[in-house]
């Protein structure tokens, strides 16, 4: 008997997420990536799997479903990654409730506890003493550097699967069960659209009317920490709290938001949220901010990096600060909370998308969920 065949479009964490669940499931998977490698938002970003950041319950499973595929991926093709788990920290008496609330609610559920003031300085040299009142410790969190590793699972793919990609090839038609590009033409079994943004060129009615907005996000690097310093676990102020989900159940959040909304007004604005995060070489990850909308200024907008770089002091005391390179990303994010949108276009054919910020957190669990449903091949 033959294998069964898919084709997918888009090089992205979710179309390598897609390739590998039904490359294991023994499909014969092509690729199809319309630049020389991967260039969007899989690649630009803190390079961080935040479980922390995703409420218990499925989305919290997903995100640890998506760690240990993570971990096993770089395991076998040696790529880098580090279990550094992250610090919340705390230099209010409100952001120590919600933390306090947050261990209360969690700590049964995942790895996550509430530390002293000691205990924080001992998990991390790069905290700012100052002011400083305790911490939220998660053990959940790991980093890889996303700019590599993301085209080393690729090569992954391709060593341990006989996965094909086509580079440089954009895909302008699907029609099952056949993909186009210009007088070019492939066929298989199934067919996974997992493209991005770029879903909109495919299907722009369906884009339009699932009401999708795309987020631009500033991002900055900061040069190597000298003689081998290292950060420890990625850090993040408070204003993180009240961005992610994960942080809802706690009863105080809503006091909490108040008084920032008061006190950050401009950085609410521009979705101002902080963390650092640090890669194999020492470099510093540093962002970011959110901006929606279907049309971006493609320019970065100085004050907003400013003010980034102004609330990341109050946090952390680093070595060097000295910025190597700035860059925006924009990735698609689905209306009123929903956390992807998966649509079956007509027999055979998948649209997986809408992931927003979760794609490096949730895309190889997603993936993983999505293909063992449609096969009925658990692994």
């Amino acid at each position: 008997m033959s294998k069964r065949s898919a084709i997918v479009i888009g090089a992205g964490i979710v179309g390598l997420a897609t390739a590998r669940a039904l490359a294991i499931r023994d499909y014969e998977v092509t690729v199809f990536e319309r630049n020389e490698r991967a260039v969007g938002a899989s690649i630009r970003n803190f390079g961080m799997i935040w479980p922390i950041g995703q409420p218990a319950g499925p989305l919290f499973e997903r995100a640890m479903l998506s760690r240990s595929i993570w971990k096993e991926i770089c395991d076998e093709a040696g790529i880098w990654y580090d279990e550094v788990g992250s610090l919340h920290l705390a230099y209010h008496d409100d952001e120590l409730q919600v933390m306090k609330e947050y261990v209360e609610i969690n700590q049964s559920l995942r790895d996550c506890s509430l530390l002293s003031i000691e205990e924080t300085l001992k998990k991390s040299p790069a905290v700012n003493p100052e002011g400083l009142k305790g911490a939220l410790w998660s053990g959940t969190e790991m980093i890889v550097e996303a700019r590599a590793a993301i085209h080393q699972v690729a090569e992954h793919l391709t060593d341990k699967y006989d996965v094909t990609f086509h580079w440089n090839t954009a895909i302008s038609q699907v029609w099952h069960p056949a993909v186009m590009s210009g007088q070019q033409h492939w066929e298989a079994d199934e067919i996974y659209v997992c493209s991005g943004a770029e879903f909109e060129t495919l299907y722009p009615e369906l884009f339009r009317a699932a009401s999708i907005s795309k987020c631009k996000l500033q991002m900055m690097r900061m040069e190597a920490q000298p003689d081998g310093w290292r950060i420890g676990p990625s850090l993040c102020g408070g204003l993180s709290m009240i961005h992610y989900p994960g942080f809802q159940a706690a009863a105080s959040l809503p006091a909490l938001r108040t008084r920032y909304e008061l006190e950050y007004a401009e950085e609410l604005k521009r979705g101002v949220h902080v963390m650092v995060s640090q890669n194999h070489s020492g470099e510093l990850t540093v962002g970011d901010s959110h901006e929606y909308g279907l049309v971006h200024d493609p320019f970065d907008k100085g004050f907003i990096n400013d003010m980034i770089l102004d609330y990341l002091k109050t946090f952390t005391s680093l070595k060097s600060s000295k910025l190597i390179q700035t860059w925006n990303g924009i990735y698609p994010k689905m209306p009123n909370g929903k956390t992807e949108l998966v649509l079956e276009v007509e027999r055979g054919v998948t649209i997986i998308n809408g992931l927003g910020g979760n794609g490096m957190t949730l895309s190889f669990g997603l993936c993983e969920q999505i293909i063992a449903a449609k096969t009925n091949i658990l692994l």
